[in-house]
């Protein structure tokens, strides 16, 4: 499965009401090995809002 297909799966999955704490992001981006910004912009593409931004990764 293409990586990008995987994150959004994995965001659709975490992200039921459109929202993501940055804990949860940063998390799936390391369980899929992948850098943080990649999920932020697969959350951009979904409309998915990231919240308690720690380190402003995404």
């Amino acid at each position: 499965m293409e990586k990008k297909k995987e994150i959004a799966e994995r965001l659709k999955e975490t992200a039921a009401d459109g929202r993501i704490n940055c804990t949860e992001a940063r998390k799936i981006a390391e369980e899929l090995k992948v850098p943080p910004r990649e999920v932020g912009v697969v959350c951009d593409e979904l409309e998915i809002k990231i919240f308690g931004c720690e380190l402003g990764c995404f």
